[in-house]
């Protein structure tokens, strides 16, 4: 059963559009992108029921692409074993800080060939990992999909796709990903007031993880700290 540790008021759906979207994930910080054990912590149980996924209103989902254009927001699968989640990006680098120190989160050989693709290209895509590692689309998925949990890729650049001789968008999308390194501390941008973000954290791994705990916390209450433990991993 879901643990429903925030106020009513907060429940009350507030997404109509990507500026909402947008202000509800610098309002928590790190959240998932839908429904999970923690009640009303999601993008999707704050979206009002008439932009979620309709034949009116491709909703956040077609929304987030905006949003992690903003260049301080980190979007993957990295939570919850590896569901779609936003983070800002003083959030994310705690996130990473702790995970990267876990030896369950270390490379495997075939992930490390991809990590040394990474080292000459500025993205991947699930195209170049087939083409890398020899393998089918649900393996290369997957293999990408696990990279995102170790916080050793961030989804770069979501680009629509339009078919068709009316050239329609239907809500399909092509993602390319890239290093958080390469995202947020490397970015030449034409922005005369943008500035990198450093990744580099100044906490042990420990202290990252209760950081990303309590800013969770600050948005959803005293939520248990073997539920917090299995959404962050």
């Amino acid at each position: 059963m879901p643990i429903n540790h925030i106020e009513r008021e907060v429940l009350t759906p507030v997404v109509r559009s990507q500026v909402s979207m947008l202000a509800l994930i610098r309002k928590y910080r790190i959240i998932p992108f839908f429904a999970n054990p923690i009640e009303g912590y999601s993008i999707e149980e704050h979206t009002l029921p008439e932009f979620w996924f309709t034949e009116e209103s491709l909703g956040p989902w077609d929304w987030k692409i905006e949003c992690i254009e903003n260049c301080d927001i980190a979007y993957g699968k990295f939570l919850w074993g590896g569901k779609a989640s936003f983070a800002m990006v003083d959030v994310y680098k705690e996130l990473m800080n702790w995970r990267r120190s876990l030896p369950k989160y270390k490379p495997s050989a075939d992930q490390q060939r991809i990590l040394d693709y990474m080292q000459e290209h500025d993205a991947i895509s699930v195209a170049d990992v087939r083409k890398l590692l020899g393998i089918k689309k649900s393996a290369a998925d997957a293999m990408l999909g696990r990279l995102q949990m170790q916080t050793r890729l961030v989804t770069g650049v979501i680009s629509r796709v339009y078919s068709g001789s009316e050239q329609k968008y239907s809500g399909w999308q092509r993602s390319s990903f890239c290093t958080p390194e390469a995202l947020f501390e490397e970015l030449d941008l034409p922005f005369p007031d943008y500035v990198p973000h450093s990744l580099k954290s100044d906490l042990t791994p420990a202290e990252s993880l209760d950081y990303v705990k309590e800013t969770v916390r600050a948005a959803c209450g005293p939520v248990p700290d073997r539920l917090l433990l299995k959404m962050i991993g």
